[in-house]
């Protein structure tokens, strides 16, 4: 099935591209996703096969069913969407498609592209396949980000384009490095070979592996210092792009690195690899928590909120223990919670026609499911009961105690309350305030309700009911495979 899961995507994604009819041309990411997700569950049923460069193992099945399952609520918005803007060519708001320069042929392409290639990163168990992967979901997945054509789009994507490229070249770097450190004991980099054979490798090179490994992959990942093209790409592109960018390819990212700190635990270097990991996360947790304070745009500050939670990803692994299964749940809500606030931050944006915090208003009453959606996405991503980014928080502050890293749980904390504290500064007077009325005048009437379509709403409800169910009880299955997918350092 590892052919299927790459294949339907792919072979659709084509078909979008010849495909005549607009309007029957949308329809094909809802095979595509359910068809990919199909063949995913195939997976569940043998979960760990082995192959010379393709196989599953815990943490890369996990990672490829959060992006079958997030596709697929892209998929069904996408869909009610495009027809929208189909209707409507003519609307000039920030989200708007423009349909009359622009067809969606490579839009929906780009799309299943994009589905095929991190899927090729999940299933990769050649550390060259997987940087490979890695750079073509960069290389598909930019188009979709300047798909409006509007200089700020325009420049998000070149932005993202050049400073990825950067990154992924010293994954590649990082590569020859790892080659290098296995010099004269016949190792490829085979992820197998690599992890069976690290013992013997020159712990030096390793260690600079590693680094490069980091920065490299950590750039795609948006860690701080090196995120500076995130908030720019998930702000300028469209909602259900910047849903797959922040839930989905991240995690792609962070994969790379799970891979380089397992080779570098197989060798007796842990500690070294985990440090890093953890300094990194703390930087990200900060810098994030800085930015967030004086936020202007909704869809950057959802960006900047990406920063955080990918910060808390490198916390936890690093710590290693229970903290590493809780970073893994918490990867899980934090792609569920993170595609439900910008598909729902899609339908703000065709409400209220901007990004600007400032100038949304009584969103509960314009906007009522939007608005609670909002509102539950708000308190589930800072990490508030009785969702599953508090539990998943909880379970990594409870392996720092049990590790003694009191230091790290005091900065994680105080992070985790300064994040909070900026983002209900913005968020509240979105849901329930009201615009200011002018010097003299009286008070502006109640914004007038507005019908949402249900292909707007639903996505956002479902993805909202998984962190729910989540956050009230982990299923023990899961956590099993969670603490399965944690332990590093050898073969599946």
């Amino acid at each position: 099935m590892f052919w299927a899961v790459l294949i339907i995507p792919a072979f659709l994604g084509v078909l979008a591209l010849l495909w005549p009819g607009r309007s029957l041309r949308r329809w094909l990411l809802l095979p595509g996703s359910l068809g990919h997700l199909g063949a995913v569950a195939c997976l569940w049923l043998q979960p760990h096969q082995e192959g010379a460069w393709l196989g599953t193992d815990a943490a890369g099945l996990l990672f490829l069913t959060l992006t079958s399952v997030l596709f697929l609520a892209v998929a069904v918005y996408t869909i009610g969407y495009l027809g929208r803007e189909a209707d409507h060519a003519t609307t000039d708001d920030e989200e708007g498609f423009l349909f009359r320069n622009r067809p969606e042929a490579t839009f929906i392409a780009g799309l299943l592209f994009f589905l095929a290639t991190m899927s090729l990163v999940c299933l990769s168990r050649h550390l060259g396949l997987l940087w490979i992967a890695v750079e073509a979901t960069t290389l598909v997945s930019a188009p979709l980000i300047s798909f409006h054509r509007h200089h700020r789009s325009l420049e998000a994507m070149w932005k993202y384009l050049l400073i990825c490229s950067v990154g992924i070249a010293l994954a590649l770097l990082g590569n020859f490095c790892l080659a290098y450190a296995a010099r004269g004991h016949g190792t490829g980099l085979a992820l197998a070979d690599v992890l069976e054979g690290a013992v013997l490798c020159d712990p030096a090179w390793l260690k600079t592996a590693f680094i490069l490994l980091l920065v490299g992959y950590g750039t795609k990942m948006g860690l701080a210092p090196m995120h500076t093209w995130l908030p720019d790409a998930h702000s300028e592109a469209p909602s259900m792009v910047s849903a797959l960018l922040s839930g989905a390819l991240l995690n792609c990212a962070f994969l790379g690195i799970l891979r380089a700190h397992a080779v570098l635990a197989a060798a007796g270097l842990r500690e070294f690899s985990g440090d890093l990991l953890v300094l990194f996360g703390l930087v990200s947790m900060g810098l994030a928590g800085v930015f967030l304070i004086r936020q202007g745009d909704c869809k950057r500050m959802l960006a900047y909120s990406s920063v955080e939670h990918m910060g808390i990803l490198a916390l936890g692994t690093g710590l290693g223990g229970l903290a590493a299964t809780g970073a893994l749940l918490h990867a899980v809500s934090h792609s569920l919670t993170k595609g439900l606030l910008f598909l729902t931050a899609g339908n703000i944006l065709a409400a209220f026609g901007t990004k600007k915090i400032s100038a949304i208003h009584g969103l509960l009453q314009r906007l009522p499911v939007s608005g609670c959606l909002w509102l539950a996405g708000f308190l589930a991503i800072t990490g508030s009961p009785p969702f599953g980014l508090f539990v998943s928080e909880l379970v990594i502050l409870k392996g720092m105690a049990e590790a003694q890293r009191w230091g790290v749980a005091a900065l994680y904390l105080l992070a985790l309350g300064v994040i909070l504290v900026a983002m209900a500064r913005l968020v509240l007077p979105m849901a329930f305030g009201q615009p200011p009325p002018p010097s003299g005048e009286t008070p502006a009437a109640p914004p007038t309700r507005r019908r949402e379509a249900i292909w707007s709403v639903a996505p956002g409800l479902a993805l909202l009911l998984a962190v729910l169910v989540l956050g009230l009880q982990v299923p023990a299955p899961l956590w099993d495979f969670l603490q399965a997918a944690a332990q590093i350092g050898g073969q599946p």
